[in-house]
Formats: C-alpha cells, structure tokens, sequence
C-alpha cells in the first residue's frame, strides 16, 4: 500500500494529470463496460489507499484532494469511514482538514461518527485553538440526542476557554444544541449570560447571534452589556455588527421614549393660553417633560454612524433600519446617501435596498428628494429593478418636478420591456390622481396612447382612463367615445371589459352610442373571454333599466346565450340579473330598485402605492421583503410611554467608580491587605507596586505604556481576567455590603455617594467607552487594588473621624490625564492604564467629600474659522471647526474637523498635507490624502493637533496635486480646556491650589 501511495505521488501533473491517467486505465480495465462507474470507483479507491498509507503526505494530499471535492459540490461521503480514521492524527494539517471534513458529513453519517467521540473529547483539550474550535465545531454537528450532556459540558468548557476563537465557537455550539435539545435553554442562557460579558470582539457578533436564537425576549441580560456592545461595534466583524445592529435596534424600542413627539407637546403648550386656571393646573401636572434624548440612546446613534460607510451592503442596510425605527427624524436624513451609494451594487443588492426606499420615501419623501436622478432607470437594469425604480419616483413626484419625470416617463413608456412599459402607464395615472394640477395632461397623454402599435400599451391605457374617469366622468365624453371606437381593434380582455364598464356606466350620457355597442357585443358574445361576457351582461341590464324600448330584445337574446353558457360563474349572474331586472310574477321587492343597485355611484379606486402597508415590518428584513411575516420574525414594539429605569445599565459603571486614596496611605493599605490570604496579599502588593510606578514615574511614562501595549496583544493575558472574573466579583460584592454597613452612620459619607452616583450616571458613556477598550490586566490590577482601598478607608473612617484629611497638592491642568479617550493609536500614551483612568475619572482629589468630574461639553458652537480662501487657494476652500470631541487620534489632541470645497469646474486631485513648520512640542496627526475632489463638491475630514497646552500656530501647508498653500491654526484659549463639573466648594478649593501655580517648576 505504501508503494502505490508513494509512486501516486510521484507522478507529475498533479491531481489532473493522475485523473486523466486513471480515467484511461479505467477504459481498459476488464470492467470497461461500466467504465464511467469504474472511473469514479477507481478514483475513490486510490483516495483510500492513500488515507491508509504510512506517510503524512499522502495523507495530507488525499485530504486535499477531498476537501476540494466538497468545495465543488461532489458527495464525498463515502469516504467517511477512511477519513474518520485519521481524526487522531498526530499531524495538525491532516487533523484540521479532517475536521472540516467531519463538520460536513457528521450529521449523514452519525453512528460511524460517535465511535470517535472520544478522541473529540480529547482534542477540546488540545494546545492548538484551532483544534480545540473545530472538534467543537464537529460535536456540536453530529445531531443525536444521546451525547447532549456530552455537547453540554464541551460548550460550559470551551466558555471559559482563554483563546476568544473557541469562545466563539461556543456560541455557535449553542445555537445547534438549542435546536436539538430546546429543554436545555436555561443552562444555555446561563452561557450566554456568562459569554455577554466578554470583551474580545471575536466572540460579541456571534453570541449575540446565540442570545436572538434562543432567548430573545431577556432583555435583562443586555443591560449590564449595551454601553460594552456600542463602543464594541465599530471593531466587531461584519456580520456580527448586522445582528448586534438588530438586536440594539429592538432594545432601544423597549428601552428609550420616542423621539418623534417634539411638535405634539409644543401644541399641548399653546393649548394651555387658553384654558382655564384649574384646567390648566391639572394639565401641567400631566404634562410631559420636554424630550431630552437619553444619552444611552444618543450612544447607539453616535456609534453607529460610522458604519454608513461600511464596505458591506448589510452593515449599512442595519444601520439604515437602526437610523429610520429609533433616530430623531431629522437625523434620519444622513443615511439616504449611503442607501443611494448602495445603488451601484449587484442586482441583488440593488432590488433589496430599493424596497426599502420605496418604504421610506412614502412617509418622508424629502429624505430622497435630492437623489431623484439616482432612481432614473437604465437602460440595463432588470425589470424587477425598474419597476422598484418607477414606484420610487411616482412616491418622490410633487408640483416642483412632475415636470421632469412626465418627460421621462414619456421615453420609458417606448421601452421594449413590455411589462416595464405598463408599469410606467401605471405610475403616469397615479401621478395624475396624486397631483391635480396634472391631471388633465396626464389624460390627454394616455388617449394619445391609445392609437399605439402595441396592443399590451393600449390595454393598459384604457385600464389607467377608466380610473382617472371615474373621478370626474362629466367632463369627458368624448374620450368615451374615443374609445367606444377602439372595441372593434382591442382584443386584451381587460381593456375591453374596462371600455363596456366605462359605457355602461355612462350609458345615460352616450344614449346613441351605448345600444350599437351592445348590438356588436351581442354578436361576438360566445367568442368573448369570461370577463368580458359578465360586462356585457351587466351592460345589457344597465342599458334595459335605462332604455329599454330599444335594447329590451337585445338584452334578452343576451340572458339567453348566458343561461347556457359553460362558465357557471356566467350562468349564475345571468339568472340574478334575469330575475332582477325583468318582472315576473315570482320576482322579490328587489326589483323595485333595479336601478338603484345597477346604477348607483360608484366610489373612485384608490391609486396606493403596493408599499404602503409594509410600514409595520422592520426594514431590512425578510419580512419586509415578502410583505409576510416570516418564522423567526422578532417584531419591534410601540415606544414606552415612560422610560424603565436607566440606572439598570449602570451596573458596571457603579463597580468601576472606587475611591481615590491619597498616596500617603501606602503603608497603611499594605498592613490592612494582611487580613486575606497570601495569594491574594501577593497579588494586591505586586497591584500596588505597579500602581504607586504609574503614579509616580509620570517621566518614563513612554516605557511603561509600549510594554502595556505589547502585552494587550497577547491572548493569553487578555484571556486571563475571564477566568478569574467570576472570583472577583463575588469578593467585590462582599466587600461592596460591608463597606455600605460601614457608612451608615455618616451623614456626610451618604452625601459623598450620592453626588458619586450622579457624577457616575453622568459619566456613564464615556465610562463604558474606556472599560471596551482597557486592556484586561490593567483592569484587573485596578480592581483588586481598589478593593483592598475600601477595606482600609472602611476602618479609618472608623477609629479616625477626628483626624483631619490629608490633601494632595494636584492642579486642574492634571485632569488632562483623564480625557476619556481609549483608542490604541501609535502615539505617546498616558501614563495612567485606560482601566485606571476609568476609576480615577470623577472621584475625589482628596480625601475630603468633594466630587470632581469629567463631562460632556453642554455647547457646541458651529461657527466655522477659514484656513485657505477660495480665491487664495484657487478654487479650493477651506474652514476649520473644533467639535469638541475626544480626539481618536491621541488623547492630548485637540479635535479638528476640516471642510474642504471645490468651488471650480475642474476636479482636484490629490489634496493633501504637506510640510509642517511647527513649534517645539508640537504634534499633528493629518488626514488620509484625499484622491480627488469633484466640482462643487464637499468633503469633510478629521486631523488632530497637540498644542501642548499653549495658543502657538500650528504652521502647515495644504497641498494640491499642482499647488501647496501656506495655512495655520491657532485655537482658542477655551478648545483647550476639559469640561469638568464640581461643586461650588470643590471649585473654591481648587482655584485655592491654583493660586501657587507659578510656583511649580515644571507645570503639565
């Protein structure tokens, strides 16, 4: 067996060449008869051999070989029983592509695939993640309900596994064991809950993808994750970012109160001049407060936006539904843009996004409006995209453009897509009803139609005239007769019936026209379509109510023929209207009001639009695609009335918020840390040490932060603080109620933690974005640290309330050091680990009771500086705004936001930055060089700058692909300050310490 493996692989020409040689042995092998049969067998024998051979390569190319064969679709199942041989394969290649063999074919061939249960069981404990992932991935495919605890236990294992590949694994394994065991969701949604918590990006889109699967309705377990899971979203995958995307977009529909009430509560106010003094006492006690957007509802908005300009269709469709269910309608307007963009996708892509335009643009037609000539349809496009096109554009249509798209409409009506030419008739009579001033020449349009050559043109023609008529009948007589005419050329049974119901029902105003054309109906009556035969019957009644001296006879020749008609349907409506219309002795009151029934008016049709009723479905969906609500569907609920209580999402901000101790205590803390066990007295003293360094060497700051750099990108480290996360939360919590016992009795220490909570809810987002992104030892570092701080601060409070509180000589300019700003950029860092920061932001400076903290700016403004005149810079425009946001490059950096304009009618090319003359310590962080700027085009960039707390210019030039200009900027003194809010005693303390501010050699 091993020569014949090894000369097989000794052949040249690789797997073709050996194919062809095999095919031609096989023709002339004894068996030639079955040669095609033969062939294949050979092929598969020879595949084998090899997996049975000595040699690793052979193996290696057989699996190869058999991976390829699934790859193009062929059945390799009979194969399994030689390749679950090699499962246990000391060779890793060979045990990978064997378990990518196995995830295929475990599910067909179950039985052969229990038998080697055991050496997956062993292979979840391999050294090799992607090992321990794929014998996950291959136990949780084998579908028998026998080995679920096996599954089970694998799934709780592989949880808590340190690489966030087998965790994600995890949550994959979970989805398939619910599905085969739905029994065992409690213990799943205790997974879930346990992998909600994980910080790695790898594993958040898929076990978010878990929790929709199999409890999708617990929102509680989102809470405590959704701060996590919006400042996560931006890095997680992309498919994971589509489902994350869904799943916030249904929390905030039960989370948050609607932000669309602005106008209803401004009336309620002007009502209230008006009424009575007690009415308007009751009504301002009901009254709502005006709508402020809770600032965990303005974080999915925020975070979220950047995903509009995701390479993938489906992240921007997500974020697009997120923007149209939850954002204020007038931010709502920014994703229009993107959804065009979308347009020049494939097909596919192109007909799901245009359902979702057509939905959109009948409720808010101006978000689209400056993209009409983006809908224009191709000539290339498919009739399906076409017809999506025409109903965009008929939704888009008002007095301003109809104009336009009449003109428009005219060439596509010539189409030689037949069905795209009466869908385009279709949308000119909506048009027409939708806007009267058209009306008139929408109708004049189509009666020219009607002398087309094409006959499926004129039907439809008809049909859309007979609508528009029924709205105003009198006025247009001769259009009736117009087409009264065209009966003898129109064989489409729809436009005839169309044309018989329009005389019928004006019979009374063409007297001399309706009876002829009941006498030609009469003779063709056997040879008519059904339909058309019911019209002239009902013509037939119409006409013998109204004038029955001369179509009296006609009519009943007419009854007669239906009385023996083959279609039931006829014979039926033949016998009603008999008995109906021509008196007899058994003939009921009915036919007293003959007329009346027959001629009664008619309501005009309603032209909608087939997108109307599909508002209810979530965008995006498949729901929304097939207008039918789907398995699995999750509908979005109706806004609260009220908000449930915010402070359920501030469950980790509320750990995270530890006191600040003086470092005077040092000594102190390290005594009282001897009252646990020495592992953990090991652990707080090394925690310590590192702490007191980063405080301390602020110089060497640089050194210390690259080697924390270098250790965030370890796994195992990163790893590491899941395991021991449920450890410490249990010790925090103890510790937690103790020190709660400890303050009751301080009136000054309750005062201390509510202003604490409030500066925390405050903080909460900017928080959470630095708990997403700190790295895990860090945190865990400060965690334990400031657990041993509670413990020593609870029994000085106790034996030392007399002393007085020691202070720490820190100015206001050192909260630079806590901009919470998080993103891993290769600039200087701060000496304080981002985990640090987040304990360190808004908490005490001292050891008095004072609350300093780090806000929000309250005020934007929009004024907007120039950097390079259009004339100086010929023709390209420049102004500068700071928005007063974290940098992203840099958490020294002053936020820039550039508008470029190209105010020419020529492109610019290659707008860039060129040389920086920049003072001494100064940095700058410039934009991306942008390829090209079209005329009278507009873009926007970001830059950063570092000032080094000082107003010197920052000298650049803006270079063109042809030209450079000399521009510079100098901020403000106020964009360099840090929006801080603190009591008025904290601020006379503090402008206290700042009065010997210049006597500090070396300010920050």
């Amino acid at each position: 067996m091993s020569s014949n493996s090894f000369s097989y692989n000794e052949q040249s020409g690789g797997g073709e060449a050996t194919e062809l040689g095999q095919e031609a042995t096989s023709t002339i092998s004894p068996s030639g008869a079955f040669g095609l049969f033969s062939s294949d067998l050979k092929k598969n024998e020879d595949l084998k051999q090899m997996l049975e051979s000595n040699k690793d390569s052979a193996k290696l190319d057989a699996m190869k070989r058999i991976v390829g064969m699934i790859a193009k679709g062929k059945n390799a199942s009979e194969l399994f029983p030689a390749v679950v041989k090699n499962v246990a394969s000391k060779n890793i290649e060979i045990k990978k592509l064997v378990y990518v063999y196995l995830v295929r074919y475990a599910e067909e061939q179950q039985d052969l695939a229990l038998l080697s249960i055991s050496t997956f069981q062993r292979a979840l404990k391999d050294p090799n993640q992607l090992i321990r992932a794929s014998a996950l991935r291959v136990l949780s495919s084998i579908r028998v309900p026998i080995i679920v605890p096996i599954m089970m236990l694998a799934i709780k294992e592989a949880s808590a596994d340190l690489s966030p590949y087998v965790r994600k694994n995890a949550a994959h394994a979970i989805q398939k064991l619910y599905s085969l065991d739905p029994e065992q969701k409690e213990m799943l949604i205790e997974v879930i809950e346990k992998l909600l918590k994980d910080k790695s990006t790898l594993v958040a889109g898929s076990v978010v993808m878990a929790f929709e699967e199999v409890c999708p309705d617990r929102i509680d377990l989102i809470h405590k994750n959704y701060r996590k899971l919006c400042n996560l979203l931006v890095d997680v995958e992309e498919w994971g970012q589509v489902v994350i995307i869904h799943m916030l977009t249904r929390y905030a529909r039960t989370q948050f109160v609607s932000p669309w009430k602005e106008g209803d509560e401004l009336e309620d106010n002007e009502k209230n001049f008006y009424e009575s003094d007690d009415d308007q006492k009751e009504k301002t006690d009901k009254r709502k407060k005006p709508y402020t957007m809770d600032p965990d509802h303005r974080l999915l908005i925020r975070n979220t936006k950047p995903l509009l300009q995701s390479r993938n269709a489906a992240v921007v469709m997500a974020v697009a539904q997120l923007y149209w269910h939850i954002s204020p309608k007038s931010e709502a307007g920014i994703i229009s843009k993107s959804l065009v963009r979308l347009l020049r996708s494939n097909r596919e892509v192109q007909y799901i996004v245009l359902q979702n335009i057509a939905t959109m643009s009948i409720q808010r037609k101006g978000m689209f409006e400056p993209y009409l000539k983006s809908f224009y349809v191709r000539s290339t496009d498919p009739t399906m995209i076409k017809t999506l096109k025409l109903e965009i554009l008929t939704n888009l249509a008002n007095e301003a453009n109809i104009s336009t798209l009449l003109r428009e409409f005219q060439t596509y009506v010539k189409s030689q897509d037949k069905q795209f030419a009466a869908a385009t008739i279709q949308t000119i009579g909506r048009c027409a009803t939708n806007i009267v001033e058209v009306t008139d020449t929408c109708l004049n349009g189509l009666v020219c139609l009607l002398s087309n050559r094409d006959e499926i043109v004129v039907a439809e023609s008809v049909v859309v005239i007979k609508k528009l008529l029924q709205m105003q009948p009198v006025q247009h007589g001769e259009i009736i007769k117009h087409m009264a005419k065209l009966l003898d050329s129109i064989t489409v049974p729809v436009a005839r019936a169309s044309i018989l119901w329009l005389i019928g029902e004006n019979c009374e105003r063409v007297p001399k026209i309706a009876p002829d054309v009941l006498r030609k109906m009469a003779k063709s009556f056997t040879s008519e379509d059904d339909l058309v035969k019911l019209q002239i019957l009902n013509l037939g009644a119409k006409l013998y109510l109204t004038n029955s001296k001369q179509t009296k006879l006609l009519t009943q020749y007419i009854l007669n023929l239906g009385k023996y008609d083959q279609n039931y349907d006829i014979r039926d409506r033949t016998r009603f209207i008999r008995q109906l219309i021509v008196p007899n002795e058994k003939s009921g009151a009915l036919s007293k009001y003959a007329k009346k029934i027959f001629l009664a008016q008619k309501p005009a049709p309603l032209l909608e639009s087939p997108f109307k009723d599909r508002d209810h479905f979530q965008l995006g969906t498949l729901s929304h695609t097939l207008n039918i609500k789907a398995t699995g569907y999750l509908e979005l609920s109706n806004w609260p009335e009220v908000a449930p209580d915010p402070s359920v999402r501030n469950v980790e901000v509320i750990e995270l918020a530890k006191e600040w101790t003086p470092a005077g205590k040092a000594k102190q803390e390290n005594s009282a840390k001897k009252f646990y066990s020495e592992s953990e007295e090991e652990e707080d003293s090394s925690d310590s040490s590192s702490d007191s360094e980063s405080e301390s060497g602020s110089e060497s700051g640089e050194e210390g932060d690259s080697n924390e750099d270098s250790s965030e990108d370890s796994s195992s480290e990163q790893d590491s603080e899941s395991g021991r996360e449920s450890g410490l939360e249990n010790k925090r919590t103890a510790k937690r109620n103790s020190k709660a016992k400890g303050k009751s009795g301080s009136e000054d220490e309750e005062k201390e933690n509510e202003k604490s909570k409030t500066s925390d809810s405050s903080n909460a987002e900017s928080s959470s974005i630095e708990d997403s992104s700190s790295d895990s030892e860090s945190e865990s570092e400060s965690e334990s640290e400031s657990e041993s701080r509670k413990v020593t601060q609870e029994k000085e409070k106790k034996t030392k309330q007399g002393r007085t509180p020691l202070t720490k000589d820190v100015s206001l300019l050192d909260l630079d050091d806590f901009n919470p700003v998080s993103t891993p950029v290769a600039l200087p860092i701060p000496a304080l680990s981002p985990s640090l920061m987040a304990d360190l932001e808004g908490l005490n400076l001292s050891t008095s009771s004072s609350v300093i903290s780090v806000s929000t700016p309250v005020f934007v403004p929009t004024k907007t500086h120039v950097l390079l005149h259009r004339m100086s810079g010929k023709g390209l425009a420049a102004h500068y705004f700071f928005p007063r946001q974290p940098c992203i490059f840099g958490d020294k950096m002053v936020s820039i936001q550039i508008t470029l304009n190209n105010t020419t009618d020529q492109k610019i090319e290659n707008i860039h930055i060129g040389e920086k003359k920049l003072p001494i310590g100064l940095k700058m962080h410039v934009f991306n060089p942008i390829d090209s700027l079209e005329p009278e085009g507009s873009i926007t960039v970001s830059m950063g700058i570092d000032f080094c707390d000082s107003t010197q210019t920052a000298s650049f030039q803006l270079c063109t692909k042809d030209d450079c200009f000399s521009v510079n900027i100098q901020p403000p003194v106020g964009e360099l300050l840090l929006p801080v809010a603190m009591s008025e005693k904290d601020f006379k303390k503090e402008q206290a310490c700042l009065s010997a501010l210049h006597l500090l050699s070396k300010p920050r």
